[in-house]
């Protein structure tokens, strides 16, 4: 199974600002208020697309922001809700928040709302009272935070390219697909796998380019074991192989060779669709190595395809049948955890306060003093005096009380310092 990653950054839309506005019109002397209310941010969601297989998309975008709410007008006119960003995952991506790792969502199907818009802030007609008949004040939308998240997606790849190091594995990779492998003239420059995605006509499927075997492979030579161990997850097998015998080696032994790894590691593994791709085809003397193993092969029903992977000959030709070959084999299920995995909501906050005594004034705190200052607009006499209800609406005048204050003393919050009167 190899796990894909990406990091991205998600923040849904603001809300709109509540307009302040009073009606005027022709013989309608002292119009009362009509400030519409802003508009709803966008949501962030996340939903699956059964067309997916990898999070490699996200290599090339990682910012995500949802659409703010528009503010609202005169004629008690409301603003327009941003647009949801819909962001699309493979079935089996598991959302975390970067900063704890705590699971946000595990997107087995469907979708989800993962970070909510902002509330639009209130226009002044909601304000009016009978003793405030021309309120001349609104509020701001509700202000989101963005916040990073990591998606992991455990892949099972469709086509597994083994063989020998050096044989051209990693090439064959980077040149049907927009993969990026580590290639160098030495022995396992490939440690882990690395994916990529060929498209054939209208299908496409991940190949992986797997570690190179050694011999005793399965014996736990050389990280075998783990190395086999990719193989066994993949749908099917192209056995590449190097035709130019550049080290001295022979084509059959080697095919053979790897052959022998597969079965002692497993007969399940040794019976994997396989297709042979004679590599390095453009190399002196390539070809006839590759038509003696042919003639190898052909007795054992097993199809060779001659390639070069730095040229690209017949590597359109080779990706083409593999494609042909995985639609006659049932695809592989995403690796999704077992049993239940605990969510937990990203903007779940607690909409509580703290007061605390220092240096003799009291500090409040918390997300919902933040939240009362974001609508106040300190400024304006009726915007301060709705301000002081929320105050005591909301229990914050009796929780200092509790606390000892008293006539003159001081209470700040939010960076701004106020009086205590009874």
């Amino acid at each position: 199974m190899f796990v894909d990653k990406a990091k991205i950054y998600i923040k849904a839309g603001d809300g709109g600002r509540g307009a302040v506005s009073f009606r005027r019109e022709k013989y309608v002397a002292n119009g009362g208020p009509d400030g519409g209310d802003g508009g709803r941010g966008g949501d962030i969601v996340f939903t699956v697309d059964g067309g997916m297989r990898t999070l490699l998309d996200f290599r090339y975008r990682q910012k995500y922001v949802a659409q703010n709410g528009q503010s609202g007008g005169a004629k008690n006119m409301h603003g327009k809700d941003g647009e949801d960003l819909v962001i699309r995952v493979p079935a089996g991506t598991v959302i975390r928040d970067f900063e704890t790792g705590r699971v946000a969502a595990d997107m087995r199907e469907g979708s989800r709302v993962i970070l909510r818009g902002g509330a639009g802030g209130k226009g002044n007609a909601r304000f009016a009272t009978p003793t405030r008949r021309k309120p001349s004040f609104s509020t701001d939308g509700k202000k989101t935070k963005g916040r990073f998240v990591l998606l992991e997606l455990k892949t099972i790849a469709d086509v597994g390219l083994t063989g020998f190091p050096s044989v051209g594995k990693s090439t064959l990779l980077a040149a049907c697909t927009n993969a990026r492998p580590k290639i160098a003239g030495y022995h396992f420059t490939t440690l882990s796998p690395n994916l990529g995605v060929v498209h054939v006509d209208a299908q496409s499927f991940v190949l992986a380019d797997l570690p190179g075997l050694i011999e005793g492979a399965h014996e736990g030579a050389g990280l075998g074991t783990e190395f086999l161990r990719h193989i066994e997850r993949t749908r099917m097998i192209i056995h590449v192989v190097d035709a130019s015998c550049s080290e001295g080696r022979d084509v059959i032994e080697d095919y053979e060779a790897i052959r022998k790894e597969l079965r002692g590691y497993s007969e399940a593994l040794a019976a994997k669709v396989e297709i042979v791709a004679a590599n390095k085809i453009d190399v002196a003397g390539a070809k006839e190595n590759a038509r003696k193993l042919r003639d190898y092969l052909s007795q054992k029903d097993v199809e060779l395809f001659e390639i070069s992977a730095l040229t690209g000959e017949g590597t359109k030709e080779l990706m083409q049948r593999a494609a042909q070959t995985l639609s006659g084999i049932p695809a592989a299920q995403p690796d999704v955890p077992d049993g239940i995995v605990e969510e937990w909501a990203l903007e779940r906050e607690d909409k509580g306060f703290e007061i605390a005594r220092r240096d003799g004034a009291f500090y409040i705190d918390g997300s919902l003093i933040q939240e009362i200052m974001e609508k106040t607009d300190p400024n304006d006499a009726d915007s301060m005096r709705h301000f002081q209800k929320l105050l005591r609406d909301f229990g914050i005048i009796k929780a200092l009380r509790d606390e000892g204050a008293k006539t003159g003393d001081t209470v700040c919050l939010e960076g701004m310092e106020f009086d205590y009167i009874e």
